[in-house]
């Protein structure tokens, strides 16, 4: 039986991961779950897979987490000092789903702890890449990557070399506005933005792929977890989300894994890693799909594609500025503050206008963010003054 432990839980990811875990209970001892605010989901999920910890991250909210699991014998807990004690309370598989550098410490602690660690938080990668693949290195752990895109690459790789790989071509399907001019997107709504044509995805999630900075974020995590050269990765966008991603490899052989766009076959290709579980996803049916459609990504109507690469060349504290900069910009577009087209307009003002050395501890990882998150702010008060 596997011990799982699920950061996250109430989340699209969460939920995914525990709707497999309920189809077959008797493969699986859930240790942890986590959330950060959502009490009532946490809970509920907590007593119903009878794990033996819930952590809700926003301490203010103990109160109402330990009255919700009252006579469950699950253990209440709140704070970030929690959640990192959660992810070293003995779990052999962790699923790392905190949206947002939130997830940063406790995914650490994870990795360090050993065992396997199942990656579908951006931010860990992008923004501290190097500390996460060292300590994964030193402990042994095993980091499998659950975003559909590198884990369609996990798969393709399936134990070759890397040495014999020449490219890696991540697929994109180029979101909600994909044929949209600048002009046309200047207008665009939250609503209209957060409506995915093929993901369900949350709210953040679906703004990057609008944007497509989800793309360039997924560029960065690739370059750290199959480091052949990042002239070497490119991105293409493929409408219909049917190719996750490919290998070309260097006898010019390209391999590409295919499925139904849902997270669930990714989630249960790392669940049940090295070997292969039934999930209750929709057969891929190519003759009713009837076509597959690839485009090069447009740079100049989608320029955070460019933003991310220069953050990813540049590596050291680039890409956390980036990702701090475009996760305050989100928000406030999210909640009408700012236009669409700002938010990458935001981005790139913040990483010209800030440098930092290379982080060598999370502790710096955060700092970083914390100072490019208020830059982003004084960015978007001169915007909108």
């Amino acid at each position: 039986m596997r011990k799982i432990s699920i950061f996250g839980a109430t989340g699209s990811v969460g939920t995914s991961t525990l709707d497999l875990i309920r189809r077959d209970r008797d493969a699986f001892e859930v240790v942890a779950l986590t959330a950060f605010g959502d009490v009532g989901g946490l809970a509920a999920a907590a007593r119903d897979c009878g794990a033996s910890i819930a952590v809700i991250g926003d301490e203010g909210l103990y109160g109402a987490l330990k009255d919700a699991l009252q006579g469950s014998g699950v253990q209440a807990a709140a704070g970030e000092e929690a959640l990192v004690e959660a992810a070293q309370a003995g779990a052999d598989w962790s699923m790392a789903a905190i949206v947002g550098c939130a997830g940063l410490r406790p995914t650490m602690a994870a990795l360090k702890a050993g065992g396997t660690v199942a990656l579908a938080n951006k931010e860990s990668l992008v923004s501290a890449g190097a500390l996460m693949m060292e300590a994964a290195a030193q402990s042994g752990a095993a980091l499998l990557p659950v975003d559909s895109e590198h884990n369609a690459i996990f798969q393709c790789l399936a134990g070759s070399l890397l040495d014999d790989v020449a490219r890696i071509i991540l697929t994109a399907s180029g979101g909600p506005f994909r044929t949209c001019s600048r002009e046309e997107m200047r207008g665009i709504t939250p609503a209209q933005a957060v409506a995915h044509p093929n993901w369900s995805m949350g709210a953040k999630i679906s703004v990057d792929s609008a944007t497509m900075m989800n793309k360039g974020l997924e560029l960065i995590e690739a370059a750290h977890l199959f480091p052949i050269g990042l002239d070497r990765i490119e991105i293409l966008v493929h409408p219909q989300s049917i190719i996750h991603s490919m290998v070309e490899y260097r006898d010019r052989s390209t391999l590409a894994q295919l499925g139904s766009p849902d997270m669930r076959i990714p989630i249960a290709s790392a669940l049940a890693w090295p070997e292969r579980m039934e999930t209750p996803c929709q057969p891929l049916d190519l003759a009713r799909a009837g076509r597959l459609d690839f485009e090069a990504p447009d740079p100049e109507r989608f320029p955070a594609l460019r933003l991310a690469r220069h953050a990813a060349g540049q590596g050291g504290a680039a890409p956390a500025i980036l990702n701090a900069a475009n996760e305050v910009a989100v928000a406030a577009f999210l909640k009408g503050a700012i236009g669409f087209l700002d938010i990458a307009m935001i981005v790139e003002d913040v990483l010209n206008r800030y440098s930092a050395a290379a982080p060598c501890r999370i502790e710096d990882v955060l700092e970083v963010d914390a100072r490019a998150r208020a830059m982003a702010g004084q960015v978007m008060e001169r915007l909108t003054a």
